[in-house]
């Protein structure tokens, strides 16, 4: 195994593979360096002398600027380099000129998704109960509750646990499901809906309506309280806007026009019953790879993540746009410091415009509100190597391969139905795979250095590591191992295996940790200051 990587030629940093002594020698191809410090694996270090002022670049970019003079062989901290990202100019833009990959082994593979009348393809089958304001997530969380138990898809490990721990008995776990089309009753509760911005209500709404009107939802189940600012009239245009044939069951539940909340639950869960057992059976059949809809993100992010994890991602993105599939990169303030590459990459003018004015009017809220998107690198993130915005974003850019980018999409418009979308979304993690979804994504990618839980109420999140130290130690949050890219295994490689578990999991036949977990997380961007 390699002890050392320059990832670009034209780079002034080397990333450290292992942990390397100060005074240690090391080798890059007939190159030699002597360590004038201690370096962490997943860090940098200085390949040559750079003085203040100086750039210093990471995968072919730049990724920062020397605050003091750096010595060869010095590792590179937020002591000696501050954030820089280089100016971008739609006037200096070149030509893009994209070889996509040969893709005739996939050619003829399909998967095995659940179509909808409209054609659209799910990758799995849920009812949704979901509130326009805070103060129904109680209720939702009952009826969905309730459902779920008594219909066979509560997970009562835990519960079990707790009883064996106070002696009072486990309980019945039973499944005799007797809706084997149905993946389950899933509930979303949400922070907004009154009291705030009315801009961020009717962002609610447009979410609730994707939410609502994506192909993993066979029905809905509404409730409101009466007074909130997100109404079921505001709700209602969300969802015509969003698809104007609209036509699934839907039922909604105002808690202001009933006497006593015992008979409106009773009378949701029955209707929501009843309406599970009148809908369509939705049956998987072979579909082809063209109907997948992947979204990218990555999360609790390390200094491995832009050389394994995210560059497999990548590599898949371009297969799937290739094949005719559809691909989302979300996550803007991930973005800083890569925005040269991305402009270049839009496929027109009114693209590469959109996805700068995005840009721009991000870092204008964030400097409202006295910080700036350059923040958003956690202390986690740098401890382990991604010590400024633009080498985190540098590295979290290659989820999105190198296909054309042919949609720019606003938080919760939807995505194109073929090519590379850019999905303008915070890059907190569960924000942004949100808005993935909101933007129609049928599977998530998610890359992790440092391990993190997160999953959606409706799409599965499939979990990548960056390195197999974190496969090994948390094995039941991580489907997917992209370490071995680290010690050698050929890249191409391990995004074949990563390719065939989206497959399956698109069919239904791996079900993804954080599923398992019951980790349906759901958090509305408020469009005031999160990174």
């Amino acid at each position: 195994m390699q002890t050392i990587l320059k990832i670009d030629p034209t780079d002034n940093l080397i990333v450290a593979l292992q942990d390397l002594r100060k005074e240690q020698r090391v080798h890059w191809n007939d190159e030699a360096y002597v360590l004038r410090s201690d370096v962490k694996a997943k860090h940098k270090f200085a390949i040559e002398d750079i003085a203040p002022g100086d750039i210093v670049s990471l995968y072919g970019v730049p990724v920062g600027k020397a605050t003091r003079p750096i010595t060869r062989g010095e590792a590179i901290t937020t002591e000696n380099i501050k954030h820089y990202a280089a100016p971008v100019s739609l006037d200096d833009v070149a030509p893009y000129d994209w070889q996509q990959p040969d893709v005739s082994a996939w050619q003829q593979r399909t998967f095995k998704g659940i179509v909808r009348e409209d054609g659209r393809v799910a990758t799995a089958n849920y009812w949704l109960v979901i509130p326009l304001v805070f103060c129904e997530n109680r209720n939702v969380q009952r009826v969905t509750d309730a459902l779920n138990d008594a219909l066979g898809y509560a997970n009562n490990g835990l519960k079990n646990f707790a009883r064996q721990v106070t002696s009072a008995g486990a309980l019945n776990d039973t499944r005799h499901l007797p809706f084997p089309h149905l993946d389950g009753i899933r509930c979303i509760t949400v922070n907004s809906g009154c009291g705030g911005a009315t801009s961020d209500s009717m962002t609610m709404c447009d979410v609730l309506a994707a939410y609502s009107d994506h192909p993993n939802v066979l029905g809905v189940t509404v409730f409101a309280l009466g007074c909130e600012k997100a109404r079921i009239v505001d709700f209602n245009a969300a969802l015509a806007k969003r698809n104007p044939n609209f036509n699934k069951p839907i039922i909604y539940f105002r808690q202001q026009d009933w006497s006593s909340e015992e008979k409106m639950m009773q009378d949701a869960l029955t209707e929501t019953y009843n309406a599970i057992r009148e809908a369509p059976v939705a049956e998987r059949q072979d579909v082809p790879l063209s109907h997948l809809k992947i979204g990218v993100k990555c999360g609790a992010s390390d200094g491995f993540s832009g050389i394994s994890a995210n560059p497999a991602m990548g590599e898949v993105s371009d297969r799937l746009v290739a094949l005719g599939g559809a691909s989302g990169l979300a996550e803007f303030p991930e973005l800083c410091g890569a925005e040269g590459d991305i402009v270049q990459r839009c496929a027109t003018r009114e693209l590469k415009e959109k996805f700068l004015s995005l840009m721009k009017n991000y870092e204008h809220v964030a400097n409202f509100f006295g910080t700036t998107i350059a923040d958003n690198p956690s202390p986690g993130n740098i401890a382990d190597g991604l010590i400024t915005d633009a080498i985190k974003s540098a590295g979290a850019a290659k989820k999105g391969g190198r296909a054309p980018v042919s949609a720019v999409c606003d938080y919760a418009e939807p995505m194109g139905e073929s090519g590379l979308s850019l999905v303008c979304t915070p890059g907190n993690d569960v924000d942004a795979v949100t808005g993935l979804v909101a933007a129609g994504c049928n599977v998530v990618i998610f890359s992790t250095g440092l391990g993190t839980p997160t999953g959606n109420p409706i799409v599965p999140v499939l979990k990548v590591s960056t390195n197999s130290a974190l496969a090994k130690k948390m094995p039941d949050i991580i489907d997917y191992d992209c370490g071995p890219i680290i010690e050698g295994t050929p890249l191409a490689d391990i995004a074949d295996g990563l390719f065939e578990k989206i497959i399956a999991t698109a069919s239904g036949t791996w079900r993804t940790k954080a599923d398992a977990l019951e980790q349906y997380d759901f958090m509305l961007w408020k469009r005031s200051l999160e990174l």
